[in-house]
């Protein structure tokens, strides 16, 4: 099957079928009966784990709109690491918290598929159709705490403005297919390319509206109001899901569409995205160190980051191409696990969000905040984490592309975000527990996730030569 014209579509199908599978196992799951339905979503996105890898430089197309060029398959290996790490982290809390487990895995697997179809699609329409798939699947998983007004609250605001979004970037894609009469990328581009010297207001709309589509799914300030109240309000594996996976796939789509189909307009939008990427580390930075939820502070250090891998966009050579795709793979690891120990310390009648949650946690969980301090100092970019090394390569690419002023503004934002992340250190470390309740035990399967994610944020901290080379590799394929 890997040989046919259906081979690019192989993951996903993979991914979708484990969301049909757990959907009928939900509907025959007696009341109060255990099924491991999250098994189901495991073995699924493990063949689409091993059929990225087997695609790996065959260049397969599907349909004349997929593409599983070597630049998609990194980007749905990153996503169905996230995928695992998400159902590892999920079941103990599905469970303490009584959320429904079928619902839970079939709308995660769906919003992969639909990422990875994002990731992968070399045509505006088929994009935006991931786009949606994705969204809708992550409004619903937002609100999946029926009793929860805050979660109500959350995933209302998040599907209003999704939807404003979304008409943004379908009415972006219909000003395309008006100037253009395509919306196949490769045309896009073709057809730019012969008018790149004469640039007219409608193309440069266009560009805009896309533009404000992808800096919404990617919380680019001043498109992120809705980020620290969704994340907030959202089961927290869920906020962790959503701060990783659907940044890593719009980030994906995002670097696709602009550095192919509209790089013979790249000295109209540069400078566009200059401004966004110097505003969103900044206000990601600045209101992220006045808050005391940890949710909403991990809510503003994703959109500072999103500023960041901005930073790579902007500058675009070799190394800021490949720099983006390897500081999505390590923010995906290092957020879903700071996430997931905020969860996994929660209880049915306190969540256990607040900094103050944390005081002391070295005494009484020293394992849960040896790991939590790892995590915090990967966000912080801290050595020899490979949070470090990710952002030195996003700086080294803007310096050597010229843009020495988000460089600088780069680095002072990441020196200032380091406050708020060992803020929590401090509380961990330096203060006696006050809190004498006891936690809840963790299970085997979420403390060896954990395990397994610092083990990989020292080895790509200590060794990241390989992984950088083949993300530089990937990266030039879609080219």
């Amino acid at each position: 099957m890997l040989d046919s014209s259906f081979a690019a579509i192989v993951p996903m199908v993979c991914v979708t079928l484990a969301a049909l599978a757990a959907m009928v196992a939900e509907s025959f799951r007696g009341r109060g009966e255990q099924m491991p339905i999250g098994g189901l979503g495991v073995i699924g996105l493990s063949f689409a784990l091993v059929g990225s890898i087997l695609l790996w430089g065959r260049n397969a197309s599907s349909f004349g709109l997929i593409r599983a060029d070597n630049f998609g398959l990194f980007a749905s290996i990153i996503l169905c690491i996230v995928g695992l790490l998400t159902i590892a982290l999920s079941g103990q809390t599905i469970r303490r918290d009584g959320l429904p487990a079928g619902e839970y895995y079939t709308l995660t697997l769906f919003s992969i598929a639909g990422m990875m179809m994002m990731v992968t699609a070399t045509d505006l329409l088929t994009i935006f159709i991931a786009l949606e798939i994705l969204s809708i699947a992550v409004y619903v998983l937002t609100g999946l705490r029926r009793d929860s007004p805050q979660s109500t609250e959350a995933a209302f605001k998040y599907f209003l403005l999704g939807a404003f979004a979304s008409a943004f970037f379908l009415y972006g894609t219909a000003l395309t297919y008006a100037l253009t009469g395509s919306t196949r990328l490769d045309r896009i581009g073709t057809w730019m390319a012969a008018e790149g010297m004469h640039v007219t207001p409608m193309m440069l709309f266009a560009v805009g509206m896309l533009l404000v589509g992808f800096c919404f799914k990617i919380s680019a300030v001043p498109f992120h109001m809705w980020t620290p109240d969704a994340y907030e309000g959202a089961p927290t594996v869920v906020a962790g899901f959503m701060s990783t996976g659907v940044k890593a796939a719009a980030f994906a789509a995002f670097v696709r569409v602009f550095l192919s189909a509209y790089e013979p307009m790249r000295a109209d939008w540069v400078p566009v995205l200059w401004a966004l990427a110097i505003l969103t580390m900044l206000v990601g930075t600045i209101v992220g160190v006045a808050q005391t939820n940890l949710k909403r502070m991990l809510a503003y250090s994703s959109i500072a980051h999103a500023g960041y891998l901005l930073v790579g966009l902007v500058a675009a050579n070799e190394v800021g191409k490949a720099a983006v795709l390897f500081y999505l793979l390590v923010y995906a690891v290092t957020n879903l696990g700071a996430f997931g120990i905020i969860a996994l310390l929660g209880t049915p009648d306190r969540p256990h969000e607040e900094l103050r949650d944390f005081t002391g946690l070295w005494y009484t969980r020293p394992a849960l905040a040896g790991l939590m301090t790892v995590f915090l100092l990967s966000l912080g970019g801290i050595p020899p984490t490979a949070g470090f090394v990710s952002k030195w390569y996003i700086f080294s690419a803007a310096v050597r592309a010229g843009y020495y002023d988000l460089a600088v503004i780069g680095m002072l934002s990441s020196v200032v975000s380091v406050f708020f992340y060992l803020r929590v250190v401090v509380m961990m470390y330096m203060a006696e527990p006050v809190d004498t309740e006891p936690r809840p035990a963790i299970g085997a399967v979420p403390f060896l996730a954990l395990v397994v994610s610092t083990i990989a944020l020292f080895y790509l901290g200590i060794l990241p030569t390989r992984v950088i080379n083949l993300a530089a590799s990937s990266v030039s394929t879609i080219f």
